[in-house]
């Protein structure tokens, strides 16, 4: 049985407690302002499916110690009417999933404790908005009405979790990226930092640089008042992070000295997660950020020529599918002219795409089984569309933000994508054809010309060129065979 408490086992393996508790291991090692937390490792998964889908009691008894390290270290009491601690329930594999599998927040709260923190904070609206944000999650992953017992809430939404390794969208992303079934989840429990406390709270995104261009400068989303599902989920358009920067200067300082020290010590550009609760920096997760094809490459280059990698080590940055998502077409400057524009919005992954504009995810997945090129359009997407956004050639959304779940998915599947196009601007389209333009945030009517990028031309394409030439593996190497497929 593995049951630790992160910040305290230095040796533990991504394989073992999986990339999320991984993460805050890390962090908390390297001293940064990390809630506290404790973690049940992929192998207590194993067993829960060889147990018929049930906690053990000595699994069950590992839940309380782990709660109870919790309540000493912050002096608060799980389920008590003074002072209450609310935790998180969190899923983490050991590669990285984003979206595929379940996650409950503000686990603990029930009548009583919502009424402990409206006089803790004597806000009383943010104590209902924390219940209501619990009640709502808790019914969509575990299928019921919470118990008004916390610790019955903790038991079911760790089930929950390890449920969800076998859910149809996280078994549909193994099977495309020929993941094995057999790995199971990790289960993070970690304390609540609350991002909807106060006018001085919020949450946000931060990517150490921009994963969608060629920009090396930091990326990142914030939203006042929120919690973390409010950024990704894509409901909410958030605020640029220079909103943090103005308005709390010292902790939007805090937040990019942490990011620098991240990406140099895991040595790749690095997708935050963090949460402000009344003016303090809590961070909740790092990891190797998804990226577009043009920043794959773009930021290996730049990594190297900052001395961050070796030369094999920036090609180790690159995928074969970046790379050939890389050489797709791109629109011809000619045909331009003349077109019309249907709608723009915020590229979340480059690319040129055309295709029939199709409303749902299941309708994508049909005609692309006929072998019909389709555009999935959604005002945003959800885990549940994961089929309809492997089926299609390019997703746009109506609203959400460039962490939302349709960019970062994108992004993780060189899908091209556009986000944030506006309330009610796309379901019209669904029957049409168009072009996406997901270089310039644009969709275009009808079916236009395109070109093909040469490595000839390309400078950050010659750079890799020439490593695989130098490279004592370049004949071998999978983007060695793709290059040369392509021209």
């Amino acid at each position: 049985m593995t049951v630790l408490r992160l910040g305290q086992c230095p040796d533990a393996t991504r394989e073992l407690i999986g990339g999320k508790a991984f993460s805050i291991n890390s962090m908390l090692t390297l001293g940064l302002p990390v809630p506290p937390a404790f973690v049940l490792g992929t192998d207590e998964c194993t067993r829960y499916y060889a147990s018929d889908r049930k906690l053990a009691e000595d699994v069950l008894a590992e839940l309380r110690s782990g709660i109870a390290c919790l309540e000493s270290t912050l002096g608060r009491t799980f389920g008590a009417t003074n002072k209450p601690l609310l935790v998180s329930v969190r899923s983490g594999a050991p590669r990285s999933m984003p979206g595929m599998m379940d996650t409950v927040l503000n686990l603990g709260i029930n009548d009583s404790v919502e009424k402990a923190l409206r006089e803790e904070t004597s806000d009383a609206e943010y104590a209902a908005d924390t219940h209501r944000r619990f009640r709502e999650q808790f019914r969509k992953v575990v299928g019921s009405d919470p118990s008004p017992e916390p610790w019955d809430q903790l038991e079911a939404a760790v089930a929950a979790v390890f449920d969800s390794w076998h859910s149809p969208r996280a078994v549909a992303y193994r099977r495309h990226h020929g993941i094995s079934d057999d790995g199971g989840t990790a289960v993070t429990v970690q304390a609540m930092v609350f991002g909807n406390l106060d006018d001085h709270s919020g949450t946000g995104v931060l990517f150490t640089r921009d994963p969608v261009t060629a920009q090396s400068a930091p990326l990142g989303e914030w939203l006042p008042r929120g919690q973390g599902e409010d950024v990704v989920s894509g409901r909410c358009t958030p605020l640029t992070l220079g909103h943090l920067a103005g308005n709390m200067p010292d902790v939007h300082r805090q937040l990019m000295d942490s990011a620098s020290l991240l990406e140099r010590t895991f040595c790749d550009v690095q997708d935050i997660e963090f949460t402000v609760e009344s003016g303090h920096l809590w961070l909740l997760q790092t990891r190797s950020a998804k990226r577009s094809a043009t920043a794959a490459v773009h930021h290996a280059v730049t990594f190297e020529k900052e001395g961050i990698v070796t030369p094999e080590g920036a090609l180790s940055m690159i995928s074969p599918d970046q790379l050939s998502a890389f050489l797709r077409p791109h629109l011809s400057p000619t045909a331009r002219i003349g077109a019309t524009v249907l709608a723009r919005g915020e590229v979340a992954c480059p690319g040129v795409v055309t295709g029939i504009v199709v409303g749902t995810a299941d309708e994508a997945e049909e005609m692309a089984e006929q072998g019909i090129d389709v555009i999935l359009a959604r005002p945003t997407t959800d885990p549940d569309d994961v089929h309809g956004i492997l089926a299609a050639k390019a997703i746009i959304t109506e609203i959400g933000g460039a962490t939302s779940h349709a960019a970062v998915v994108s992004r993780e599947f060189n899908r091209a994508c556009v986000v944030g196009c506006g309330e009610g601007s796309l379901m019209d389209l669904v029957g049409r054809n168009v072009t996406v333009d997901a270089t310039s945030g644009e969709i275009l009517d009808g079916i236009l010309e395109v070109e093909v990028p040469s490595k000839d031309t390309h400078p950050d394409l010659q750079v890799v060129t020439q490593w695989l030439a130098a490279s004592e593996t370049g004949n071998d190497n999978p983007l060695n065979k793709i290059l040369a497929a392509a021209h």
